[in-house]
Order: structure tokens, then sequence, then C-alpha cells
């Protein structure tokens, strides 16, 4: 539930502030340039915010920081309301909501393997990510560019996400405590030395290291239509406000295909061809809008980029979540995090500029060709045969001449060897801790390691 009105509130501000800003301003640099702020201010905070993540409680920074987005959410309202709306207001307030943003998406993903067995993390990935998409994508846009459209009050869609928030803070309050908070009882290090550990560990893991390169070019691939994408719906499709948001809500339906059959699809055939198969969708749709004009049709090619958004979202957090030690899920998961959020940027300035200096179809093509780029990328990894190391014996056995059995050993071995990685990291890492304590940590690594 708290996900749920979180994300219906993220829905509404995705079309409320672009649409507030084009009632403010025209320019093409202005509009892209809320979404590349937007995405620089997440970049700054998102390595120390990780380390955070991994010592304090992670269910009492979900509930402060949805409870403060929506106080900043209902003071920009309050200033609307009474005449002092300005493009920079918009930067300001959407910079506090990108710090709290990035601190609650850490907390969320680095809490969920902590109440789910490792078995069911995709099932779990793919239910959070369809209660995303029915509150984000189908209730929160056509609501916001409804009450545009309507006439309503300006700062209404703003009043209700604050208000979304607001709940989504008291159903996280509802989460039970863990009963041993995050951390380590070794003395506290710099919050540096502290990314650092998990940069190392990140560094030595091929597959995850490797998903992360991937996931910042196709964040740069994303964005770049994605920043100017309501001018794209005005000018080149011809819709007003309800017909921006409508289009969003309809593409979203392949997103909700994608949570649906993400989950059996990848027991069947690994995480390899899933990922790759999502990135060359990505690229399809991203070449074929670039030479649509009719919203509908546009609609049903948004929705098979959102297909393929959701698959990789899913496959990769669940790989993540698979292999992460507990103890640093949240700097894996910042420093992931970083790469896709400078992709973010550089995609949203390199939007803005292309569709002020060329056609607005420019950017989808941009677009289309770097999607291409990473599913070769992904390819050369799936040929390594790295993601299989995770995958299901009916994914990993699909081969008649190999036995099922002689098959899983190598997966086994991987995952001791990760574990006795972590360990031994963990260990020099700790030196200034105990004997006594350093057993009981590297205990608990491996088992964390090898679910």
């Amino acid at each position: 539930m708290g996900n749920a009105a979180g994300n219906l509130s993220d829905g509404l501000i995705f079309v409320a502030i672009p649409l507030l800003a084009t009632s403010l301003t025209t320019d093409a640099i202005f509009i892209a340039g809320l979404a590349a702020m937007y995405s620089a201010v997440r970049l700054l905070v998102v390595v120390p915010v990780g380390v955070y993540v991994d010592h304090f409680d992670r269910r009492t920074i979900l509930w402060i920081t949805n409870l403060s987005r929506a106080s900043l959410l209902i003071m920009m309202a309050v200033l609307f309301a009474i005449g002092f709306g300005s493009v920079p207001l918009l930067y300001v307030v959407l910079a506090g909501v990108g710090i709290l943003e990035t601190a609650a998406d850490n907390a969320a993903l680095s809490i969920l393997p902590s109440v789910v067995p490792a078995n069911k993390l995709d099932q779990a990935n793919s239910r959070i990510s369809a209660a995303q998409l029915l509150a984000d994508e189908f209730a929160g846009p056509p609501l916001g560019g409804l009450l545009f459209a309507l006439g309503v009050a300006v700062p209404v869609p703003v009043w209700a996400a604050g208000g979304l928030y607001a709940a989504a803070g008291l159903f996280f309050l509802a989460l039970p405590r863990p009963g041993v908070v995050n951390g380590f009882a070794s003395p506290r290090r710099s919050v540096f030395r502290e990314a650092v550990d998990g940069a190392r560990w990140l560094r030595g893991h091929r597959l995850l290291s490797g998903l992360a390169v991937v996931g910042g070019l196709a964040s740069i691939a994303y964005m770049m239509p994605f920043s100017v994408l309501v001018l794209f719906a005005q000018q080149t499709l011809g819709l007003g406000a309800a017909g921006y948001g409508l289009i969003l809500a309809v593409s979203a339906l392949g997103g909700l295909v994608g949570s649906i059959i993400t989950a059996p699809l990848r027991l069947r055939v690994g995480y390899g061809r899933m990922i790759v198969g999502s990135l060359c969708l990505g690229a399809a749709s991203m070449f074929a809008l670039a030479f649509v004009r009719i919203p509908w049709v546009a609609a049903v090619l948004l929705a098979a980029y959102i297909l393929h958004s959701v698959v990789w979202g899913i496959c990769v957090s669940s790989l993540r979540q698979r292999l992460v030690p507990e103890h640093l899920r949240g700097r894996v998961n910042a420093l992931s995090k970083v790469l896709s959020l400078v992709g973010l940027t550089v995609g949203a300035a390199l939007g803005g500029v292309l569709a002020s200096l060329l056609p607005l179809s420019v950017p989808f093509l941009a677009s289309g060709t770097l999607f291409i780029c990473c599913g070769v990328i992904s390819l050369f990894l799936c040929e390594q045969g790295v993601p299989k190391a995770v995958d299901p014996p009916s994914a990993r056995c699909s081969d008649p001449r190999t036995s099922c059995s002689s098959r899983r050993m190598p997966t086994l071995s991987i995952r001791r060897q990760d574990a006795v990685l972590s360990a031994k990291h963990l260990a020099v890492t700790r030196r200034s801790s105990n004997s006594s304590k350093q057993i009981r940590i590297n205990s608990r690594t491996v088992s964390v390691a090898h679910p």
C-alpha cells in the first residue's frame, strides 16, 4: 500500500511538473532542464545515501522520506495558489523531491530481500512493478492531465500528490521493525571509505559491474526522447494535456504485461536472454517512434518500450538482490545507480539540445542506436555464461546433451566463490575489530551470499 500511494503521487507529479513548466515557458532548454537537474541532484547524493541505508533502519528511512516529500509539495501548492509560482520554484522543489526519492528507492530495494526468500524475488519485484504501473502510469498521468484540462486550479494535482506521499509514509510506519538495525559493531568510518568498500566489491563482480555499465548507457538512451516527450506529444502528435496523460496511461499496459510475464518467462529462458531481448525491443520501439505521427500508434510503441523497461528492471534488480551481501546492499545499489543517474543527466541534456537544433525525431533515432549498443554489450556478457550463474535448472538445462545435475555444480561453485570473496573483503575492512567479531560477521556474510 505504501508503494502504491507513493507511486500514484509520482504519476501526478510526472504530468503536473512538465505541464506547470509549459504554462510558464515554452523553451525546450528550460523544460528539459528540469529532468536534467532532477537527475543531477540525485547523482550528488546517491552514494552517501547508500552508505546511510546500510547503517540505519530502512523502515524509518522509508516513512521519513515520504512525509518530507509531502511537505515540500504542499508548500509548492500554497505558493502557486497565492501567485508566487515560477520556474525557479519548480527547480527547487523538484530538487528536494529528488533527494528524498533517492533515499526512499534505495531503502525499498535494500529491505526487500530481508522479507522475501531469494527464489521469490522475481515474483516480488514483478508485483511491485505491477502496483507501480497501476498507480504511477494508469491512474496518475490521466488524473493529473485531466485536472489541468478541465481548468481546475493549477496547484490541485500538487495538493493531491502531497497527500498521497503523506499516506505512503503512514503505510510504511506499519512495516514491522527489524530486530537488528543495519550497521556493524566495528568503529564508524568515513562515508568515503564505506563507499569505497562497496565499489571494490562491485568492481570484482563481473556480472553486476557489466550490467551497471549497460544501465548507464540505457539511461542515456531513455532520457534523450523522454526529456522532450511532452513537446513531441504537443507539436508532433497534436495532443493537449489530457491526450498527453492518456497516451502515457495506455503505454503503461506494456509495462503491466511485462510485470506479469517476466517471472515465469525468466524460469524458462534465463536472465541473459531476457535482458538482451528487452534491450532489442527498446531499440525497435524508439526507431519506430521517430517516424510516427498517429497518437494511438505512438501509444502502442510506448507500451512496447515500457514493457522492455519493466523486464530489464525486474531482471537486474533480482540479480542484484540475490548476489549482493546484505551489509553492502545499500552501497552497491547506490553505486549502480550512479551510472544510471549520470546517463539520465547526460541524456536529458542531449535531448534538450537535439530537440532545439534538430527535428524532434532525432532524439528517438539516437536513442534506438544506443539501445542497439547496449544489446551488443549484454550479448557479450551472456556469451561468457555469467548471467546463468543464478538461473534455475529449467533455464540452465536447455541442452539435452548435458544433465541438470552436471550443470548445477558450476552454479554452486560460483556462489561459493562470491561468498568467500565477500567474506575475505569484509575481514580486511574490519581489521580493527577483534577476532570473535570477525568470525561472527564472516559467517553471516557467507550465509547471505549463498541462499
